[in-house]
């Protein structure tokens, strides 16, 4: 009797040759039974959230960088007041850089809306839509560089590779068109974690963020990668993917379901679903003159940033569940160390409008009820200067803000100290941001978990809190 060597004799075979099959039958009665319930599960698949959500989305328009809320929508009297005097009470132990005397705003504010909200004139536009904003004065996070504040604000981590908030959420909801991703970057930027914080981490394959472009490429020209084939026609293609299918499903026969394979084959079917689909949405032909006006499409300084924020609506209103728009550049944006004015008046020129577009967009098509809509950076600049003319990172206390979604409208939460300094009224930690966000969409950020290397993990690590006040 020849012996087989033990790669060709597996367990499997053992229970095939050996008692009459019966051991046979039972495993392929318990690999049938897996089998269906595996295949019954499309991870995108639309979820029921835990309760009645606000919202069904999320648009985040990432400022990368960290924008100066004293000198956007932190109006702060008293920094014009003391300009030039010492801080009046101790700076944090722990800071990026020095930082010498107080530095008033070189922009005025002026009050808007309903509201009587006080807005610098670097935003314009976005003033206009004030009575729709929940600004946010108290936000705060633990990291004084960009590479981890960006990773803190995307993933919840500033250290570890973790899953991002865009993938989180898709995790919990799944997306409602199964020919587009759940989760899409526009142009995001490739430093500072870079795809980290886009990625899935250990959640499964299908929940990664898909970028369109990068931050390198200008939006015109940002394109899925592979999405055009050149070489073989839809027919072929499809054919292709037929018998890449069966032969993956041969395979699972043989050695029993796999949830990386399952995932494979799910990528292979929604990538060639994209192909057909993905075109249509960038292709802005069907768009009004006035539309693309709008968002600034006719201007230089606008067209870019104002593409994006279109192409975001256009997937929000085709059922993608999360899309992050990047403003960012080689130079790290809004990150003025010096040089505050320029750089500044040079950023919220290419933002304020095409922003604007997308909130005023998403209302008149009645899209805002149900879209949240988030605007901010990874931290927020120091009230007082760096060098002669610049501001350093401060994470202590910074401003995002919120529309739609079910949140107060022309409503501040929060507020720092009568300088900018430190948030000091109902302090809003990055955590905080993540929970109430969640909530916002239905999910309870403690019941949201996955359970990887033998413990549960959540966005939210082991904190975070509901901000109840910004809910309408």
């Amino acid at each position: 009797m020849s012996i087989l060597p033990q790669s060709l004799f597996s367990r499997r075979d053992l229970l095939k040759k050996s008692a009459i099959g019966f051991g046979n039958l039972a495993l392929l009665s318990m690999l049938n039974e897996e089998s269906k319930a595996a295949s019954s599960k499309d991870p995108l698949a639309p979820k029921q959230p835990h309760f009645t959500p606000r919202a069904k989305r999320v648009i985040f328009l990432f400022m990368k960088g960290g924008p100066s809320h004293m000198d956007t929508f932190d109006y702060k009297p008293q920094l014009q007041k003391y300009d030039g005097k010492p801080l009046p009470f101790d700076k944090p132990r722990v800071q990026f850089a020095p930082t010498g005397n107080l530095l008033k705003s070189p922009w005025k504010f002026k009050q808007y809306g309903e509201s009587g909200i006080h807005v610098s004139e670097l935003f314009p536009h976005v003033a206009e839509c004030v009575d729709d904003l929940c600004i946010l004065n108290s936000v705060y996070g633990t990291n004084a560089a960009h590479g981890g504040a960006l990773l803190k604000l995307h993933t919840g981590s500033d250290a570890f590779v973790r899953p991002s908030m865009g993938s989180w959420v898709t995790y919990g909801l799944g997306t409602e068109n199964q020919n587009l991703p759940g989760f899409i970057t526009i142009c995001p930027t490739l430093a500072h974690g870079g795809v980290k914080n886009w990625s899935s981490a250990f959640l499964p394959a299908p929940y990664q963020g898909t970028p369109l472009g990068n931050a390198a490429v200008a939006a015109e020209n940002a394109q899925i990668e592979y999405i055009k084939n050149t070489f073989l026609s839809r027919k072929v293609q499809r054919k292709q993917v037929e018998f890449m299918n069966e032969l993956n499903r041969m395979h699972q026969d043989q050695t029993g379901p796999n949830q990386v394979l399952d995932a494979r084959i799910g990528s292979f079917e929604l990538a060639f679903r994209m192909q057909e689909e993905v075109p249509q949405v960038q292709d802005i032909s069907d768009e009004s003159e006035a539309t693309q006006k709008m968002y600034g499409l006719d201007q230089k300084e606008t067209a870019d940033f104002g593409r994006q924020c279109l192409m975001a609506r256009r997937f929000a209103e085709r059922g993608v569940r999360f899309i992050q728009v990047s403003h960012s550049d080689q130079k790290v944006q809004w990150d003025q160390h010096s040089n505050l004015y320029e750089g500044h008046t040079k950023n919220a020129k290419e933002v304020d409008q095409p922003i604007a577009a997308l909130l005023k967009d998403l209302k008149q098509r009645g899209l805002l009820k149900d879209t949240l809509v988030v605007w901010g950076g990874e931290f927020g600049r120091t009230p007082t200067a760096q060098g002669k003319n610049g501001r350093d990172h401060n994470p202590e206390g910074f401003t995002m803000w919120m529309a739609g979604g079910g949140v107060k409208a022309g409503f501040q939460y929060g507020a720092t100290d009568e300088f900018g300094y430190y948030a000091t009224k109902d302090k809003m930690h990055i955590h905080d941001f993540h929970a109430t966000m969640l909530h916002i969409l239905g999910m309870n950020h403690e019941q949201l978990t996955y359970r990887y290397a033998g413990r549960d993990f959540r966005l939210t690590d082991i904190a975070g809190h509901v901000a109840h006040g910004v809910l309408a």
